[in-house]
């Protein structure tokens, strides 16, 4: 919708009852408050406590630094629904409506720390050189029976034949068809919201699919996601099983990852900034990948945002453990798909199923565009396997976190307030993680330390 006026007739039209305004907050869970049509049309004000974007995945508030802070009154922030946004909850019984909103102070001013503004920032620094980035995630998830007990490991549920899936079935079309009316409400719940899947495919781990979007505008294809994930998993919880975008939900199986195709093309033209007239690649390409390169494994923390991101960037495990780039080379961090030259573009296989859309992209976007700013060389090209040897990324969160903190560049682009709130708020995820005792610690120190 373009405008109220719009918003109100379309509402109408289809007898919507209810609104669900809702926000990314820094885990990408959708924040926000349901109301009226009635009241949503009178263009009621609508706010969240900061608090929301300082709280863990579990819900605390960790203790304040030197660096991270709370706002001393927990002042609220406003919620300015996007129009464009809007569309039909197919899942729910009563006609209701979403609509995704951006966050603004009370002076009316972009709230800058978070995520779908921190997304747009980064645009507005590809805009002011007459560019627009195009992207085209790819988003893994994995199918698992019902558990109530985080005790438990997690399984494959069973499909149509009543025996659960196994692993190894990469493009099985018989491994998707296990699944036939689950998919068949993916597909109908995204086409009443709008949203568009490009492909869909049985990935390697039992009962782990992909869809791939279709390529487009980064706020937009980030807005996609946010919805895709609650949409898989509505559908799923339908027919009696999980969905989860957990990087790694089961112990020797391949993780889930988000894979990030991304070009720039000059908005005056539309021609791919990455190609030459000649079809060759541009020096701008290679500042890129350079970019990329350099940066995003100190971003990390923003490509896999939880402890269990780690234990998927492993060897052995159909994911990149470097920052290497190479042509069609699926080992490698960064890989080069075959394509025409007005298609060039630039694969990050790093970032998890579990990031926050908005921030993955805006830290991948960031690290490419840094690369050109300052001109940085790539390495050459890698041949064969990259993931032969060392690891070349942080291990563990709180390796990943101080990278973020300790790369100036990236208070120029992503500003020190994310920066801070951000690292903060992974700093006290992780202490409530050291507070749970493994089965690994119970099976190998019990008795015998």
């Amino acid at each position: 919708m373009a405008n109220w006026k719009e918003a109100a007739q379309w509402l109408r039209a289809r007898g919507i009852e209810d609104i669900e305004c809702i926000t990314p907050d820094l885990a990408g869970v959708p924040r926000g408050k349901m109301m009226p049509t009635s009241k949503f049309t009178s263009n009621t004000s609508l706010a969240l406590p900061s608090a929301i974007y300082r709280h863990t995945i579990s819900g605390e508030y960790p203790e304040e630094t030197e660096s991270f802070r709370y706002e001393p009154r927990d002042s609220d922030l406003k919620l300015v629904p996007d129009l464009s946004t809007l569309s039909v909850v197919p899942w729910e019984t009563d006609p209701t409506a979403q609509v995704i909103c951006d966050i603004v102070n009370s002076e009316g001013h972009a709230v800058s720390y978070t995520p779908r503004n921190l997304l747009k920032k980064i645009m507005g620094l590809y805009r002011d050189r007459g560019w627009k980035p195009v992207v085209a995630p790819e988003i893994e998830f994995y199918l698992v029976a019902k558990n109530d007990d985080p005790d438990y490991p997690l399984h494959p549920p069973k499909g149509r034949s009543g025996r659960s899936i196994l692993g190894g079935q990469g493009y099985s079309i018989a491994g998707i068809n296990e699944f036939d009316e689950l998919i068949d409400d993916i597909y109908h719940f995204s086409e009443k919201q709008g949203l568009e899947i490009d492909t869909l495919i049985h990935e390697e781990g039992p009962a782990q699919l992909e869809i791939n979007l279709r390529h487009g505008d980064p706020i937009e294809l980030a807005d996609q996601v946010f919805m895709f994930k609650r949409t898989i998993r509505e559908a799923a919880l339908k027919h009696g099983i999980y969905a989860t975008f957990m990087a790694k939900p089961m112990q020797s199986q391949a993780g889930s990852a988000m894979h990030i195709h991304q070009s720039v093309v000059n908005i005056e033209t539309g021609k791919n900034v990455f190609t030459n007239p000649d079809g060759s690649p541009s020096q701008e390409f290679f500042y890129f990948i350079g970019g990329m390169q350099r940066y995003v494994p100190n971003a990390l923390a923003m490509l896999a945002p939880y402890v269990n991101s780690y234990r998927r960037l492993a060897p052995n495990m159909s994911c990149p453990v470097n920052n290497a780039w190479g042509y069609d080379n699926r080992t490698t961090a960064f890989r080069v798909p075959v394509s025409d030259p007005q298609a060039r573009r630039v694969e990050n296989r790093l970032p998890s199923s579990d990031a926050n859309p908005y921030l993955a992209l805006a830290a991948s976007l960031a690290s490419g565009l840094l690369g050109i700013m300052k001109q940085v060389q790539p390495t050459a090209p890698t041949e064969d396997s990259a993931n032969e040897g060392s690891i070349d990324l942080p291990r563990g969160l709180l390796e990943a976190i101080a990278l973020l903190e300790d790369e100036p560049a990236f208070e120029e682009v992503l500003g020190k307030d994310f920066i801070d709130i951000y690292a903060g708020v992974k700093r006290g995820e992780f202490e409530t993680f050291m507070q749970v005792i493994s089965p690994w610690e119970r099976e190998f120190l019990l008795l015998n330390v």
